[in-house]
This record gives C-alpha cells, structure tokens and sequence, in this order.
C-alpha cells in the first residue's frame, strides 16, 4: 500500500512521527535512494517523506530568523526514535540535524502522489515560535482551533497538515512549537491571487490578506517564523 500524502494511516497504526530540519546542499541526491530508504525501513521506519528547497521552487520567498533550512525529512517509524535520526544525519552528511517528535493533525489531505514523484503543487513548511506571552495551552488552542478555518479560507490551500512539536531529539535543535506544512498552486509562488484564491480580484485579495494576517498576529504566528518552500515526494517502506 503506498503512503498516504499525510502518512495519516502510519499515524492511525501507532506509528511515531519525526520531522527532521536540515541545511546541506544537495539533499535530494543525496536522499533520494534505495540505499538510504532501505536503511530506514532496516531500523522500523515504515514511510518516508522528502520535502526540499531546490530548483522548482527557486521564485519562492524564503525567510526566517533560523538557520536556513534547505530539507525536511520527515519518517513514521515503529523503532528507536535516535536510530532513524542517525540514518537521516549520516545519509545527509549532516551530524547533528535539528530532529523533533511531533503529532500530526491533518486538515486537508494533499492530493494522491505516486511514491517517488514529486507532488504537483508548492509545498511551503513554516517553522512556528511560541511566543512568550501565551502558554503551549493557550498557543495551541488559537492555533488549532480558531486559526486554521481562517488560514483554510483566506489562501488556496489544497494541503494542510499540522505537526505539534511534542520534544526535541537533539541538543542542537531550536526551540520550535510547530511544523505546518501548506500546499499551493505552483503559481502561488509569485502570484498573491493564486497564494489567496482570490481569483484576481484585488478587493478580495486584500481581504483575505487582512483577516489572514490578523489572526496570525493574535497568536504570534508571524514573529520569528521561518519559511521554507519546497518540494514533496514520499514513499511507503
């Protein structure tokens, strides 16, 4: 059974979920193989998902207070948590990448993609800080609950899948809260009305960008934010 574009069904089996940031050049070469899948599936990982800032998202912006990040693995895994990441690290030629365990809630279902081929749309991943005013309770209430239907209908969203950020796997790692990833039209890169779903209409548009931005700003969601556009392939193991 090929992996679910969320890995949703891995989540429902029990399975554990990490997301790993990295910074190297190059990472698709350099994850992009049987060896290195057939390392992962040899220490209980059971899907894989590659999302990478590389060519075909090269118009997009990017930004953040962070070390850039240039790829995201992330794994459902049934084994040991730190054998996976030593895996991730050593096939990345990164020894100490920025690992957390988190809980993935999925919004809206990325549309179905063969394993391997990359999924025809602008996958942009956002790094969120909690900031100090809110507790993790009170962050992740907003966010939750009362942000992502405004999110959901001011952009043109036809993926939406959330990562609660549960613990940090190395020391290395930032203090990050959550992980989202959106997905896009490929137009949205550098057209707000594709970005918006506002059809042209600048009325609209400006609109939309209001009330998107003002819920952002009541939960903190654009301070210290890093954004990463990128591209998505996963496979099942």
């Amino acid at each position: 059974m090929d992996l679910p574009r969320s890995g949703a069904v891995w989540s429902a089996r029990g399975m554990m979920k990490l997301v790993l940031c990295l910074h190297a050049d190059d990472l698709e070469g350099a994850l992009d193989s049987d060896g290195f899948r057939a390392e992962l599936a040899a220490v209980g990982v059971r899907g894989v998902q590659l999302n990478v800032d590389d060519a075909d998202v090269a118009p997009a912006m990017r930004f953040g207070p962070g070390e850039r990040v240039t790829g995201l693995v992330s794994v459902w895994t049934a084994g040991d948590p730190a054998a996976a990441v030593r895996v991730v690290a050593e096939a990345s030629g990164e020894a100490r990448p920025h690992a957390y365990r988190v809980s993935e809630k999925v919004r809206l279902d990325p549309l179905p993609v063969a394993d391997g081929e990359r999924a025809d749309v602008y996958a942009q991943v956002a790094l969120l800080r909690r900031p100090e005013s809110m507790t993790r309770e009170e962050y992740l209430e907003y966010w939750l609950v009362h942000h992502t239907p405004i999110a959901i209908r001011t952009q043109n969203t036809s993926g939406y899948v959330q990562n609660v950020v549960e613990e940090a796997l190395t020391p290395e790692s930032p203090d990050v809260a959550a992980i989202v990833e959106e997905h896009f039209p490929m137009a949205a890169m550098t057209d707000p009305h594709a970005f918006h779903g506002s059809g042209g209409d600048d009325d609209e548009l400006h609109r939309r960008f209001t009330e998107l931005m003002g819920s952002v700003a009541r939960f903190g969601g654009g301070d210290g934010l890093d954004v990463v556009p990128t591209s998505r392939y996963s496979w099942s193991l």
